[in-house]
């Protein structure tokens, strides 16, 4: 697999891209080497750049970390994406026979991984902070992606997928929500200058 390819094919093409990923014969592990601890690395080190050497000015107060904190934030930020995907996986799986598709880890797990793929691409706006409400506005393509990909991978007929991605991007914000407040309450923002 061309990860730049298929980069490009799920953002632009995802109803083409879902068909093929469906009939794509790999594991979860290479599924983590090969596209999501690439991918996922973005963000990470885009907020090493900005929050470490850049910072961000905002109502007069300008605001920068230490590249120790910085590296530290970006590291567990990090490896708490990529455990984050996995329990997200768990999750899809488990839900799938609760909106009529077939429980499929490999499948649930190809799901969360490509559907990510705007968010993490769109994370190199955390090179400046300030910017980084357009990585959020990636991330939100991210669950349309995962919409049409839940079809196809997990059997999900058409008319529940709604209610499925609802339910499991629920369950996801709630994940993020405590990584979020894991990562944020370690490495919290403080003023300099």
């Amino acid at each position: 697999m061309n990860i730049v390819e298929r980069t490009k094919n799920i953002i632009l093409k995802p109803s083409q891209t879902w068909a093929e990923i469906h009939a794509e014969q790999m594991s979860i592990s290479e599924l983590y080497t090969s596209y999501a601890v690439i991918l996922a690395a973005i963000p990470a080190v885009a907020s090493l750049i900005g929050y470490g050497l850049i910072g961000q000015s905002a109502f007069g107060i300008y605001v920068r970390w230490g590249i120790g904190r910085a590296l530290g934030y970006a590291i567990l930020y990090y490896i708490l994406t990529l455990v984050g995907i996995y329990v997200d996986a768990l999750i899809t799986d488990a839900l799938a026979p609760s909106f009529g598709g077939k429980k499929n880890i490999l499948n649930a797990f190809k799901a969360v991984v490509y559907s990510m793929t705007p968010g993490w691409v769109g994370g190199i706006f955390y090179i400046i902070p300030s910017l980084s409400i357009l990585a959020i506005l990636a991330a939100l393509y991210g669950i349309y992606l995962f919409y049409l990909g839940l079809p196809v991978l997990m059997e999900t007929p058409k008319e529940k997928s709604l209610g499925y991605v609802v339910v499991v991007i629920i369950v996801t914000f709630v994940i993020n929500f405590i990584i979020g407040a894991i990562t944020g309450s370690l490495f919290a923002l403080s003023p300099i200058g």
